[in-house]
């Protein structure tokens, strides 16, 4: 299993949210974040924005749906036809084990 973590623009969550659940994959844990990337942050004028809002997107997949999902997520969540500093990052991880709490099932 792979966990997906994905930081989006939060004027692209739905996108990605509906993008997501077309293509079979429901499951997202969503939660606001602030950061910044490599730009560190926006200035305007003489104030400077280094911590901005963005939304964290989680889901567990089976390894072969790894690269479907991505390029769903990529898909979705980038701002013009071919993206913009700021529209995000994802990031892929190993997961060993999961369990169900109402079970107490491990999930393989």
């Amino acid at each position: 299993m792979k966990m997906v973590r994905a930081i989006v623009r939060p004027e692209r969550v739905n996108e990605v949210m509906a993008g997501l659940m077309y293509a079979g994959f429901p499951a997202v844990t969503k939660i606001d974040v602030f950061g910044r990337g490599k730009q560190r942050g926006l200035k305007v004028g003489d104030v400077t924005y280094d911590e901005l809002p963005k939304v964290m997107l989680l889901t567990i997949i089976e390894d072969k749906d790894k690269d479907f999902v991505i390029e769903t997520i990529l898909k979705e969540a980038r701002t013009g036809s071919s993206g913009n500093f700021g529209d995000g990052k994802i990031f892929i991880s190993t997961v060993e084990e999961s369990y169900t709490i109402s079970t107490g099932k491990a999930q393989l």
